[in-house]
């Protein structure tokens, strides 16, 4: 009988082994089903996502249709805009050539009839005559003031007016404007009272005397009592402020942001009884605006108005230019040659010239000289031409032509009613005088006075 020995191993237990392998396969079991479920949750999150996915992409998709729509819309319009800008700028362009082109053929009739007018003042005797002589010249004002006001507007709005920019002697300047005004307060019984530094600032000198009239007038129009300063001072190194200030009736504050506007006038009255234009401070904002000058306004109601710019202070000082004032002297005996091409005014011109005991031929063109020359024409001792002639000729040409083939260096007088800067430079090179329509009896007396001289 074999007996086991004790260095033998005893026989493992089925039951146990058996439990062991169901624990084993109950781990696996559920390590699967774990998997699965993991990987059942994975593939419903995916098919989630790509649900969201493709709705997003369909509103993606929409909102791109709408956007797409929107831009075309955009396009279409901002090509209609472009096509109105164009149109808009187009029509400007031809009103201010037309405005540009007119402005002679309207204040030719004017300067005819100003120049006719006051001949007839100086033939009228009664003082009734001189009344009615004297509305019908501030009619005929008011009419050229409009008409020249209009056109300022439509050429600054249209970028024609280019400014050019020097340095500018504003003692010279404010002088010539006291001047000017001087007779105007003094009818009003006002003080007009000037002070400025010794300053020199970048402008344009034209320019900025046209917005310093404008200033001007208005604050004397509009001041009963007290009077009228100009002022110019230094605000800084590199600044300066001209101030127009009046004693007048003020603006109220509701009418401050409307005074720049067209033919605002506020109601008020000037010492005619009638009311202005309404143009004069929209001009000076837009001649402002052109250079670049800030303008404000100050005021205050029963006390007055103070309207100041400022400007740069120029880093060179300008030559002084001294213009002496004509003398007043008749003009008895006085040869005088007029180069007309407007049958009118030429007769107009005429007699006024005539009234003041000159000796006057007119003519309308350079033949109707050549041929006065060729039947003894002698030299005149100063010729008064009108820039534009007939045909597209020049009234400098007649200039050009006796000075070419007789040597008469004669003092010339340019009217025309063109104030476009390449005719003053025209002028200035001729070494003529520029007198613009219509004709200011008074201005063309004096400064045949003074040429004469």
């Amino acid at each position: 009988m074999n007996r086991p020995t004790p260095w033998t191993d005893p026989e493992p237990d089925p039951v146990e082994s058996l439990s062991r392998r169901v624990d084993k396969l109950e781990r696996i079991n559920a390590a699967l089903m774990a998997h699965v479920e993991r990987t059942m949750d994975q593939q419903g999150g995916a098919y989630s996502l790509f649900q969201t996915a493709i709705m997003l992409e369909g509103r993606v998709r929409a909102r791109t249709e709408e956007l797409t729509a929107l831009m075309h819309s955009l396009e279409r319009s901002n090509e209609a805009l472009q096509a109105a800008k164009e149109e808009a700028e187009t029509a400007n362009r031809s009103k201010t050539r037309f405005l540009a082109a007119a402005s002679h053929d309207l204040l030719q009739p004017l300067n005819a009839a100003r120049l006719s007018l006051s001949a007839l003042a100086d033939l009228a005797a009664g003082p009734e005559a001189q009344t009615i002589a004297r509305q019908v010249e501030r009619g005929l004002e008011t009419i050229e003031d409009l008409i020249k006001a209009l056109i300022d507007i439509s050429k600054l709005d249209a970028g024609v007016v280019r400014p050019v920019i020097k340095p500018v002697r504003l003692a010279d300047l404010v002088a010539g404007i006291e001047a000017s005004f001087r007779p105007f307060a003094e009818r009003k019984e006002l003080r007009l009272v000037t002070r400025c530094d010794d300053i020199a600032v970048e402008t344009d000198g034209v320019l900025l005397q046209r917005i310093l009239q404008n200033l001007v007038s208005n604050a004397i129009r509009y001041t009963e009592r007290g009077g009228v300063l100009i002022a110019a001072r230094r605000r800084g190194p590199k600044t300066c402020r001209i101030e127009v200030v009046d004693t007048g009736r003020g603006i109220p504050e509701h009418e401050r942001a409307l005074v720049f506007e067209e033919f605002y006038r506020g109601g008020r009255e000037g010492e005619d009884g009638g009311v202005g234009l309404g143009l004069g401070l929209s001009i000076v904002q837009r001649m402002a605006s052109t250079l670049g000058h800030d303008i404000a306004l100050h005021s205050r109601v029963g006390h007055g108005t103070r309207l100041s710019l400022t400007l740069p202070v120029a880093a060179q000082r300008p030559d002084a230019q001294v213009r002496f004032a004509p003398l007043a002297t008749t003009l008895t005996g006085a040869r005088v040659l007029v180069i007309e091409n407007d049958a009118s005014t030429a007769e107009a011109l005429q007699r006024l010239l005539r009234n003041w005991d000159a000796e006057v031929r007119t003519f309308a063109d350079l033949a109707g000289v050549v041929t006065a020359l060729g039947e003894g024409l002698g030299r005149p001792d100063v010729m008064v031409i009108d820039y534009h002639l007939d045909h597209g000729a020049c009234g400098f040409d007649v200039v050009d032509y006796l000075r070419r083939n007789k040597g008469w260096v004669t003092p010339v007088i340019l009217t025309t009613a063109d104030h476009s800067a390449d005719i003053e430079r025209h002028a200035r090179a001729h070494g003529a005088e520029l007198v613009h329509k219509p004709i200011k009896p008074a201005q063309l007396r004096s400064l045949l006075a003074y040429m004469l001289a």
